[in-house]
């Protein structure tokens, strides 16, 4: 196997059947690398989204949580809700205080949310590390198209990803 970066459009790649012989293979399969690449960095934000969704559930756990009426690419994005209602101050809203068993339930459906909250983010991060190393081994093969590919991809995936954190 060659250790320089070479220009030819014959490539295997991961795998036996990915065996790449001519020029519409290799553009068939840097257009894939790319969208492999653009993929990964979508799971970073997906990622960083779950864990902001996370640490709200641990700073506020009894605040009410409502999702937000602006359409997200990958969760709903989770706010506080504001303002008061007509009931605030009723006596019919004292009446209808939280009780130390509604307290009770209340932990239990936080822990429970940041539990499963937890299970996607870990279940993210095996997607993330699989998909780096399935490109880390991409570029390995040291076919330049493939490398641009991952570079390309890198760069339009954080162009379209990471503007998406700042709508959290």
């Amino acid at each position: 196997m060659q250790m320089h970066f070479e220009g030819s459009s014959k490539v295997t790649l991961l795998f036996d059947f990915w065996d790449v012989r001519g020029p519409a293979g290799m553009v068939l399969s840097v257009f894939v690398v790319l969208l492999l690449t653009v993929i990964y960095e979508l799971l970073k934000v997906w990622k960083i989204t779950i864990g902001k969704q996370k640490q709200s559930f641990i700073t506020h756990p009894s605040a009410p949580v409502s999702f937000s009426p602006e359409p997200s690419c990958f969760a709903p994005v989770m706010k506080r809700q504001e303002g008061s209602s007509a009931l605030t101050n009723s006596p019919s809203e004292i009446s209808l205080a939280a009780t130390e068993n509604m307290a009770a339930t209340a932990d239990t459906t936080t822990a429970a949310k940041n539990w499963l909250l937890h299970c996607l983010q870990t279940a993210i991060h095996i997607l993330q590390v699989t998909l780096g190393y399935m490109l880390m081994l991409c570029v390995m093969s040291y076919n330049v198209w493939i490398f641009l590919g991952v570079i390309m991809g890198s760069v339009l995936g954080y162009f379209l990803a990471f503007p998406l954190l700042n709508h959290i």
